[in-house]
Parts: structure tokens; sequence; C-alpha cells
């Protein structure tokens, strides 16, 4: 399918081939994995009615991308959310719209913000060659100019004009084209399955019985093909163990992605909790997965998500268990800074030391917003 084929499709609904009698058209069907990582990264978005884009712009944006013709990458660019755009949009929306306080904590128009900077973000990583900020574990996995990533680019050009049932901006199906043809859809695999049973429990769990809510095991990925666990990873499920049967928290929360090395087919967390359960008998009931962090800025905000959908007070503390290295940095000013650069705001306040390995942790609600710019780690 062409890029004007695409641009026609995104402006009205016409015939694809010229001349082509006109016909009562099917029903577009339901696209079950892009509606669930359309609500997983773009949860304001993806709410019927939020992000629902003036006539005025609609038209406009619909026109930059007929410009394109046969161009796949021009078609990429048209399709980013500038600045004055964003901004327009949000004024328009955040008086109808508004933004679960499980989602953000600062507003509807700033949620809707993020979501869009985040649909530009992937756009320009997956479609128009701009280096993710760790492109070692980041972005496509082909180089930007080659005939693969060109290839890949077109097929998400044409899945993203065929029309969905719930079809969002053309711009945030590209988004979700462009993900799902680069198997970058991370964000939606059903790792958490494995701990259900740690979920159920948790209904009844009498929070107060215990020093911390939690134990939060940080992550350090493998840099070796095929290793499912790192000698450091390794090494922190056994003080999460040993942290355990001391009796200090109610459970273990494993926070890890699938990231080190790139392309793994392990997901950290997952193994983390493999080795609690056969190497140290840990109840499978005390483990609750984090599979999506690929940071150690990442842990500390996803643990703190993890806590609130649990229903733990987040006014007493988790506990970081790590290697002491980890541990230091986890405390220091440079930690903070990245938190901030990265984040926009620091996950948790760090508390007091226990040991070189542990140190107290109070998360903070403004963990609880989405921002999908990182399309990995939602």
């Amino acid at each position: 399918m062409s890029a004007r084929a695409v641009a026609l499709l995104l402006a009205a609904a016409v015939p694809l081939v010229a001349g082509a009698p006109a016909r009562a058209s099917a029903a577009p069907v339901r696209d079950r994995a892009s509606e669930a990582l359309a609500v997983r990264l773009f949860p304001l978005l993806a709410r019927p009615g939020a992000g629902a884009v003036p006539e005025p712009l609609r038209r406009a944006r619909a026109a930059r991308v007929s410009a394109c013709g046969d161009d796949a990458a021009c078609v990429a660019r048209a399709s980013r959310w500038e600045a004055a755009e964003i901004d327009s949009l949000a004024a328009a929306a955040a008086p109808r719209a508004t933004a679960s306080p499980a989602v953000a904590d600062d507003g509807a128009a700033a949620q809707l913000g993020r979501e869009l900077r985040g649909v530009t973000a992937i756009l320009d990583t997956y479609a128009l060659g701009v280096v993710p900020r760790y492109p070692a574990i980041d972005g496509p996995e082909v180089p930007p100019d080659s005939a693969e990533a060109k290839t890949r680019l077109r097929a998400a050009v044409a899945l993203a004009a065929t029309p969905r049932a719930g079809a969002l901006d053309p711009g945030v199906e590209l988004a979700l084209a462009l993900l799902q043809t680069n198997d970058r859809t991370d964000a939606v695999r059903d790792d958490a399955i494995l701990d259900a049973a740690a979920r159920r429990r948790t209904r009844t769990l009498d929070w107060s019985h215990y020093r911390y809510t939690a134990l939060i095991v940080t992550g350090v990925g493998p840099e070796v093909p095929d290793m499912p666990l790192s000698p450091g990873g390794q090494y922190h499920v056994r003080l999460a163990a040993e942290r355990y049967a001391a009796g200090d928290a109610a459970l273990i929360i494993v926070s890890g992605g699938r990231a080190h090395p790139r392309a793994t087919r392990f997901t950290e967390a997952v193994e983390m909790r493999r080795a609690l359960i056969e190497r140290y008998g840990v109840p499978a009931e005390a483990i609750v997965l984090e599979p999506y962090a690929r940071h150690t800025t990442t842990n500390l905000r996803d643990a703190t998500r993890e806590l609130v959908a649990l229903g733990a007070p987040l006014n007493r503390p988790a506990l970081i268990v790590c290697n002491p290295e980890q541990s230091r940095y986890i405390e220091g000013a440079a930690f903070a800074e990245r938190n901030r650069r990265e984040l926009g705001y620091l996950p948790g306040a760090i508390g007091s030391r226990r040991s070189p390995r542990t140190i107290e942790f109070r998360p903070a609600r403004e963990s609880l917003r989405v921002d999908p710019l990182d399309p990995l780690d939602p």
C-alpha cells in the first residue's frame, strides 16, 4: 500500500483502487494486541473521546501526510505531534478529559501531553533513525538505513492505515504499528500471570504485621547471550531469600525486564522468581513480578506502581535489596539527578541504610504517571 493510499485513508473513506465500484465497507476488525498496547502506553488517548482531534487540526495533519506521496519516511515525519499541536489538543481536550488518580496526579492536560510526546518519540526512534537514550538495549534491532528497516517501515505504514475497531489518531496508530513490526511489545507480555497467587494473597494481607511492605530486588542483567540470570542476579536473589527468611517483609518484588543483552529471551524478574522458589524454597505466593524495568530508575518507579496495585500503604517503607555498589549508587546525588532527568521526578525517598546491601525506600505517588517515552517500560 502506498503512502498516497495511506493519506487518503486518513482523510476519508475512499476505494483503494481508482474507479472501483462503491460497495458497502466491512466493519473494521478488532485487534486485541493493538488495543492492549494502546491502553498500556496511552491510557488517556485510548479512553473514548478523551483524545479526539479537533477538525481543523485533523485536516491539517491529514494534508501534511497526503503531501508525502509514496515516501513512507515522510509519512512518519508528517505523523509526528509537534509541540504547538500538542498544546492545542491538550487545551481542547482538558475540559472534557479526566485522568484517573491511578494514572496521573497532575491533570489530564499534562498526561495527554506526555502521551503525545511518547507517540513522537516512537516515530522518531523506529521510523526516523533518532538514536534512543540507551541504544545498546533500546530501539530497532536493524540499522535505520538498511533494507530491512525500510521494509518494516512500509509494513507499519500499511498496517496503521488498515482500519481497526476503536482506532485512535493516525499518528498513534503508526506508533503502535512500528512497535509491533519491530517486535517491541514487551509492555504487554503476560509474564505477570505467574504471580497470580501472590496478588490474591495481598487482598487479605495485614501489612502492619511486617516491618517493611516489601523487599524490592533490583535487576543486574547479564550481558552474555543465553544466560538466564547473571552472577549479580544470583547474588541479589540470595540476599532477598535471607531477608525474607528473617520475616522482615510481607512479600518480595523482583524487578527486571527483558533487556540484557539485547533481544534476550529471558525476563530477569521471572528468572529471579524461579531461583527464589527452586533454590531457596520461598513460597510462590510471596513473590510479585515486575517484569518491565530495564534501569535502576524504573526498578524503583515500577516497584512503587506494584505496591499501589497491591494495596500496600505508601506511608510505610519498603526495603531495597541489592549489592553494595548499586546500593551506594541509589543513595547518591547522581542517581537522584538521573531520576529527575529521565523520569522528571524522584520515584520515592531514600531512607535509612540498614546494611551495605539494604536501604529503606518510601514510594512516591508521582511514579503512577504513565509516560510512554520508553515503549518497553511503560
